[in-house]
């Protein structure tokens, strides 16, 4: 009887793990590059003795779902859209590198080429640094020009794009990183698409059924539980001769 309940009660923590994954991809179906989060399980076994053909089922995050996200023109000049692999580089909060497809870039107030969370774009020589009252154009090949009044448009930098040859680790702050930990080189080849962003790649329809999916089968798992008691009970009553 002790088997069904710990049974049921793993089977119900699953699905609570389950839906908060669901739940935070389902968030972000209209953030601008997001990667949708994909979620399993894993056997571990039990380490001691007597125990080595005992395994249990631990949550795992595997990855992130690599489908490109659709591409909608918007006409803003500071919008790229990353084409195939490619990644933008970004100096994160805690000064290191890392990775986004989210390419809503603006100018903050300090001239900086920033994201739309405020994170400085690495440039080819670091922060890409824009002239006051510019006029800024991005070309394809990720190189950012400025035009101040009716003088010639000067190279201002060179976004940095990389192209992982791995899957990446995604952050707790949202960003992605190399597995390794190490900076990933700049491709030449790797290109922009201009005045236009990549939208999510979460399905909302095939988050919600998932989510109603996993929601029955909690319901189901609660009801072992509660079959489990009133069982331990009647096997109570019958023991007691009552």
């Amino acid at each position: 009887m002790d088997r069904v309940i710990y049974l049921a009660m793993a089977g119900a923590k699953a699905n609570m793990q389950r839906q908060d994954v669901l739940a935070n991809n389902l968030a972000n179906a209209s953030t601008t590059g997001f990667r949708a989060e994909m979620m399993a399980f894993r056997a571990v076994p039990v380490l001691g003795d007597g125990a080595s053909t005992r395994v249990y089922a631990i949550e795992t995050t595997p990855g992130y779902n690599p489908a490109p996200g659709p591409v909608a023109a918007t006409g803003r000049n500071l919008d790229v859209a990353m084409k195939g692999n490619a990644w933008l580089a970004v100096q994160s909060a805690d000064g290191t590198e890392a990775y986004t497809r989210g390419g809503a870039l603006d100018v903050n107030t300090e001239g900086v080429l920033v994201t739309r969370g405020g994170l400085p774009v690495v440039g080819d020589g670091g922060p890409i640094t824009i002239p006051p009252n510019a006029r800024v154009l991005i070309g394809g090949d990720g190189t950012v020009t400025a035009t101040v009044g009716t003088g010639a448009p000067q190279g201002v930098g060179r976004i940095k794009l990389v192209t992982p040859e791995a899957p990446m680790v995604r952050g707790t702050d949202g960003l992605f990183r190399a597995a390794e930990g190490d900076d990933l080189p700049a491709d030449a080849t790797a290109g922009l698409q201009t005045e236009a962003l990549e939208g999510s790649n979460v399905s909302p329809v095939e988050s919600m059924v998932a989510m109603i999916s996993a929601a029955r089968q909690f319901e189901q798992q609660m009801k072992m539980l509660q079959t489990a008691q009133e069982r331990e009970q009647s096997a109570t009553r019958l023991l007691s001769g009552s």
